[in-house]
């Protein structure tokens, strides 16, 4: 946790980019959730002149993987897939399976973000994996139905948020390629290619006219949500996929990744130079602990510096892929791009619960060693910190200790705003792996009530910025359709923020900075046997169903006002926190402060430690018992990895 003095100081250093307040935004939750029981009562303001032309959230959406051979009732087997035989699939999809989304969850998924959402978000960001698996050898995939089932989700994307006759949607809606999006599964080569092309067609709503261009020589491009504010970097991570045999990484300038990597440095470069922020989305995140990789190092390596070195222009990341819910902390100090790479690990595409926990596991390793403070814990240090302000000179010989090691400390997270990280967060998927599941981020939008919105923009027909392609081109020297292609430059390291810039939106909370996020998830066993219920009842002539009354998406929880996670904001620093807590959530008796252990609000809650009475706790670590307590937030790091549907002896073998 950052501390209040640094707060001040940083703040008249800076001015205009101290933290602002978000008030005049409505917590989701307080917004959203009373349509759940009343429809009516999302409609009352409709229409009224105070509500701002920006809504300061969006949705992320990922790995929907449509299955049209889906079957309720049919065999949950790896070798039936739900296309055949007799089980327990239920109508909704079969939750806790390797089976795929059924069209009836696609179809209420999308009736309920149209019912829920629309109005109430500013754009879309769709992650990638939009076609079912191949894991059914009597029913193989073809070419046509994976372009087919892509086209099918990208018409109920835009039938979703069309407004009246429009050709494009009313809000920017911003998709990525996922590995099974394209046959074979895995392999993309280099562009342009026939999946490029037949991108360019199916998402043609999606994107910009002067991105056209762009995309078709490697699938990505960039869309600015908030003209001239806010540009979301739609890139191809099939380039940088450790399991893509069809590439080599990202060092070899005859390969697809080093451009795409060039690409994006020049992307960066353009958005620093315009004073705009930047969102970077891909379907593949770069996970790296343990004996995961799932990034090729080259790859890795120069993305980990582009984020360090622009930290000042991007906001946040998002990935999918992995279905489970978490996040990854990129540390700078472990680029050496021009020295020798680590030796690669697991790269399997195939992943079970078990070797998800293995590398949660190996994630909650990796925290353990980030930097601490020494002898404080967070909260007692953010406490000594508010009770002892820097414009207060002291001659205390403990409290001067104390400012000594914050100082060391901050120093080895990359100063107060901890910019030797990034973080990269993954949301879980909408295929019922688990639970089907939806993320809502809200940013900041203080200051921003005059902005253009995209709709403004949607029907020009030139480039919203008329030089950015010319930019882009000359920079990378890609050249023109039918003409030979000039050498791309050497290896560049980017320019790192002037001395004189204050911290990114991903530091500082300001305009664009993400404050938090609501994780919504839909429990398919409740649901599904509440439809049996309802198909028996309709069997009997009692009743006539409806899939409306029966499925609905939940709030599983919201960071903003979560008493677990205790998110301030959606700030680099609040995940370093947050990762420490969930490596630590405990303290030694060599960890406790006198301040601490004189402090009788300290409560057990604070410390993210199961324990009824602090006092008694402090005196049995006096005494040196070395029994360990449970870490509240680790075992909620896991519950919410695979979105509340593991029980609890599965966690316990965690």
């Amino acid at each position: 946790m950052l501390l209040s003095c640094f707060f001040l100081i940083i703040g008249a250093l800076i001015g205009t980019v101290s933290a602002i307040p978000d008030f005049l935004q409505q917590p989701l939750v307080e917004k959203l959730w009373p349509s759940f029981e009343d429809p009516s009562s999302t409609d009352s303001n409709a229409g009224s002149s105070s509500t701002p032309a920006l809504t300061g959230r969006f949705l992320h959406i990922t790995d929907l993987h449509p299955d049209p051979h889906y079957k309720a009732r049919s065999s949950t087997d790896e070798d039936d897939a739900c296309h055949r035989g007799k089980g327990s699939a239920g109508y909704f999809g079969a939750e806790g399976s390797e089976c795929d989304a059924p069209f009836t969850l696609i179809n209420e998924t999308f009736r309920w973000i149209e019912k829920h959402l629309k109005g109430n978000i500013d754009f879309v960001i769709w992650t990638g994996d939009s076609a079912r698996h191949d894991n059914d050898e009597k029913a193989p995939r073809t070419e046509d139905e994976v372009s087919d089932l892509n086209k099918i989700i990208a018409d109920k994307f835009f039938d979703t948020f069309k407004e009246g006759s429009a050709k494009v949607p009313s809000i920017p809606i911003v998709p990525t390629f996922g590995n099974n999006d394209i046959m074979p599964h895995n392999i993309f080569k280099n562009g342009p290619n026939r999946w490029t092309k037949r991108f360019l067609d199916i998402w043609a709503k999606f994107i910009p006219e002067y991105q056209r261009h762009s995309f078709v020589e490697g699938g990505w491009f960039t869309s600015e949500v908030i003209p001239n504010r806010l540009a979301v970097i739609s890139l191809n991570t099939m380039y940088f996929f450790d399991s893509n045999s069809a590439v080599d990484g990202c060092s070899c300038k005859s390969q697809p990744g080093y451009e795409h990597m060039e690409w994006l440095r020049v992307q960066l470069k353009l958005l620093r130079s315009r004073n705009m922020k930047a969102i970077l989305i891909g379907h593949v995140p770069p996970a790296r602990s343990g004996s995961k990789r799932s990034w090729d190092e080259t790859c890795w390596q120069k993305y980990t510096l582009w984020v360090h070195q622009y930290r000042d222009v991007i906001a946040g990341t998002a990935y999918g892929h992995m279905n489970i819910d978490h996040f990854m902390l990129q540390d700078s100090h472990k680029i050496n791009i021009l020295g020798p790479m680590a030796a690669l690990g697991d790269t399997s595409d195939k992943v079970s619960v078990q070797s998800r926990s293995g590398y949660l596991a190996s994630l909650r390793e990796d925290w353990s060693k980030l930097p601490s403070p020494p002898q404080i814990t967070w909260d007692a240090l953010e406490k000594l910190s508010k009770e002892n302000s820097c414009e207060t000179p002291t001659t205390d010989p403990n409290l001067m200790k104390s400012k000594k090691k914050k100082r060391k400390f901050l120093k080895k997270i990359g100063g107060p705003w901890a910019e030797r990280y990034s973080v990269s967060l993954v949301s879980p998927s909408l295929v019922p792996n688990y639970f089907p599941s939806l993320r809502v981020i809200e940013y900041n939008i203080s200051g921003m009530a005059d902005a253009a919105t995209w709709a403004d923009v949607r029907d020009q027909s030139i480039a919203l910025d008329g030089s950015s392609s010319e930019i882009i081109e000359g920079d990378l020297s890609l050249g023109k359709k039918g003409k030979k292609k000039k050498k791309l430059p050497h290896h560049k390291v980017p320019d790192p923020p002037s001395s004189t810039a204050p911290p990114g939106p991903a530091y500082s909370n300001q305009p664009l900075t993400w404050l938090g996020y609501t994780q919504y998830f839909a429990n398919l066993t409740r649901i599904n046997d509440e439809m049996s219920h309802y198909h028996e009842a309709e069997l009997d002539g009692a009743t006539k169903m409806n899939n409306n009354d029966i499925f609905s998406f939940e709030v599983e929880y919201d960071t903003r006002n979560d008493h677990i996670y205790k998110m301030e904001d959606l700030t680099v620093r609040s995940f370093f926190k947050l990762a420490s807590r969930i490596a630590k959530g405990y303290a030694t008796a060599a960890d406790i402060s006198p301040c601490e252990m004189n402090n009788n609000d300290l409560r057990s809650e604070e410390t993210g430690i199961d324990n009824n009475d602090n006092d008694i706790n402090l005196q049995k670590k006096k005494k040196h018992k070395k029994k360990k307590e449970k870490n509240k937030v680790w075992r909620a790091f896991l519950e919410r990895a695979f979105v509340g549907f593991l029980d609890d002896d599965d966690i316990n073998d965690f």
